[in-house]
């Protein structure tokens, strides 16, 4: 399942050596209910490699506004703090398993 991640634990997430990948939704998207069960399959697979977590944009402003976020779904690859690679909208999880793969 993945990390349910708020404005106020959002720096203590992105404070690690792992690759963090954050998807950014909402519960009225409709493309964010089909994305939502591929991010908690891979937080399961990956757990011991990359930190997976969920943002819901209408209750976290600040992590929101902080990646300039207009776009829901929106998924973001961060390693080191950095943003290394997002995807804008649904998409396959095979996807998602080849950007983890070759950022992680």
């Amino acid at each position: 399942m993945a990390l349910q991640i708020t404005d106020a634990t959002l720096e203590e997430v992105l404070n690690t050596d792992k690759l963090v990948v954050i998807d950014f939704w909402a519960e009225w998207c409709g493309p964010c209910k089909m994305v939502g069960p591929v991010i908690d399959q891979l937080a399961d697979e990956y757990q011991d490699q990359a930190v997976i977590g969920k943002v819901d944009v209408d209750n976290n402003d600040d992590a929101t506004s902080k990646y300039g976020i207009r776009n829901i779904p929106t998924i973001l690859f961060i390693k080191n703090g950095e943003v290394v690679d997002k995807i804008v909208g649904a998409g396959a999880k095979s996807l998602f398993v080849e950007k983890i793969e070759k950022l992680k």
